[in-house]
C-alpha cells in the first residue's frame, strides 16, 4: 500500500542543476524536484516562489513540488509558463 506524503509550504532559496530546487521549509533546507503535472504543464518555478512541496515518508530531506502560489504583487489571473517567455 502506497503511504501519502506530508505536505509543507516552503519558499525557493536555490535553484540546483538537474531541474532540483533547494526550499527553505522553517529553517530547514531540502531538495525538491518538480512534479510530472508541473512539467507538462510547463509552470516555471524561480528563485523567491512560495510552493507547496510533498514530502516522502521514509526520506524528509527529499520532496517534490507541487504547486507554486503567486505572488501578492504578481496578476493572480495568469500563472506564468514557458509559452509566456
Amino acid at each position: 500500500m502506497k503511504q501519502k506524503g506530508l505536505e509543507v509550504e516552503g519558499k525557493v532559496v536555490e535553484v540546483l542543476p538537474g531541474g532540483l530546487f533547494k526550499v527553505d521549509i522553517g529553517g530547514t533546507f531540502i531538495e525538491a524536484s518538480l512534479s510530472g503535472r508541473m512539467r507538462i504543464n510547463n509552470i516555471v518555478v524561480m528563485l523567491g516562489d512560495m510552493v507547496r512541496v510533498e514530502l516522502t515518508p521514509y526520506d524528509m530531506t527529499k520532496g517534490r513540488i507541487v504547486f507554486r502560489s503567486l505572488k501578492k504583487d504578481q496578476d493572480e489571473s495568469k500563472t506564468i509558463s514557458k509559452k509566456d517567455l
